[in-house]
């Protein structure tokens, strides 16, 4: 069963220019599948090379235009997967743009931090570059319906949404921590050239208990047993290879705002609930309201991230722990929104807040309206 991805429709629109397309995003979220869909669209014959075959990895890493002439042949599209387990690849797309005009490259690669750093320089302005996250809430929408998916929120709060969960729900614990620990981690403990993994194991789930609260590194540290340099540099691995992300703390008026914290949340809600090992449904929970603030920016990450919103988000918080969840600022207006997972629980605004941003929009989400935050 193939769940159309919303970047599909983008990806047809670039099909014909001359640049090449590189494709973003975790492992196992579905970037193979994604171009394996579009290839009756590609002009053929069509080559596929993979960063995980050593042979591959040999024959791209130190490459010129008259041996890529050859290993091309009559072939008019090449898709790279896994590009960035390969040495100077954005040295290799660049001579196959500027050498062979009628071939058209795609290149998917799980790790933002490798491939960014190996295809930006050599590629400039000659690519296109795209995100693909696990399933979002919308693309579920349109495979389904909207009553369809909404009765399955308690489901994704704990399993999420990765293809290979959404697609084999009944043993969705098993294939969490498969995905989890032999290819996510694996990404990070790569990269990282790490030589105590369980330090960053640890550090994984001291971030998982503390989703929806702001993150001191050095409290992590001491945790994960840690200094706060290190703890730092492990965080933006972990971003780099897509398995959480940071949000800031907004500040612009106040003496007592918070001006330097941050919150991290993580990209997938069962990724987070498989390092902890914590597969409850809600109802036996004690951290819904975690779970639920996780989801909804999560789901805002991907929607900015699929409709070209180039929105900057934080959170807000005074020293008097006066807090509102999320703000966001789009085209110089801000909006503001409390997470509520109960829709009968009374919300109070802060009013150090509306009196300090008296143009700001501010609204609660709950399950009863999730659809205007996250569609």
């Amino acid at each position: 069963m193939y769940i159309n991805r919303e970047i599909q429709i983008k990806l047809n629109k670039r099909i014909a220019d001359g640049k090449a397309i590189i494709v973003f995003g975790p492992r196992q979220v579905g970037k193979s599948t994604l171009l394996k869909n579009l290839n009756s669209q590609f002009e053929v014959p069509v080559l596929w090379w993979n960063g995980d075959d050593a042979d591959v990895r040999e024959m791209l890493s130190n490459t010129s235009s008259t041996k890529l002439r050859t290993l091309i042949g009559k072939s008019k599209t090449i898709v790279i997967d896994e590009a960035q387990r390969i040495e100077n690849i954005g040295v290799c797309i660049k001579i196959i743009v500027d050498n062979f005009s009628e071939v058209k490259v795609f290149a998917t690669g799980s790790s933002a931090f490798e491939l960014s750093n190996k295809i930006k320089e050599p590629l400039t302005g000659r690519k296109w570059e795209y995100f693909l996250f696990p399933f979002s809430f919308s693309e579920m929408v349109s495979h389904t319906n909207f009553l369809e998916e909404k009765r399955m929120l308690n489901q994704r709060m704990v399993f999420g949404y990765y293809p290979e969960i959404v697609q084999n729900p009944t043993d969705a614990e098993e294939r969490l921590r498969m995905i989890a620990d032999s290819y996510l981690f694996k990404d990070v403990f790569a990269l990282g050239n790490l030589r105590k993994p369980d330090q960053i194991q640890k550090l994984l789930q001291a971030l998982a208990y503390q989703v929806g609260n702001e993150v001191s590194y050095n409290e992590l540290g001491m945790l994960a047993g840690l200094d706060n340099e290190t703890v730092e540099k492990y965080i933006t691995l972990l971003e780099q290879t897509f398995i959480v992300f940071r949000v800031g703390s907004f500040s612009r008026n106040l003496r007592n705002e918070l001006k330097k914290s941050r919150k991290i949340y993580f990209v997938d809600n069962g990724i987070r609930n498989s390092i902890i090992n914590n597969f409850l449904p809600l109802e036996s929970r004690t951290d819904v309201g975690a779970l639920w603030e996780n989801f909804l920016m999560a789901e805002r990450l991907k929607m900015n991230a699929l409709n070209g919103n180039y929105n900057i988000g934080y959170f807000w918080r005074t020293h008097a722990q006066q807090e509102i969840d999320y703000v966001e600022e789009m085209n110089g207006s801000l909006s503001a929104w409390e997470f509520k997972w109960n829709p009968k629980a009374k919300v109070k605004i802060p009013v150090t807040f509306l009196n300090a941003y008296p143009e700001a929009k501010v609204q609660v989400v709950n399950p009863d309206n999730l659809e205007d935050f996250i569609l």
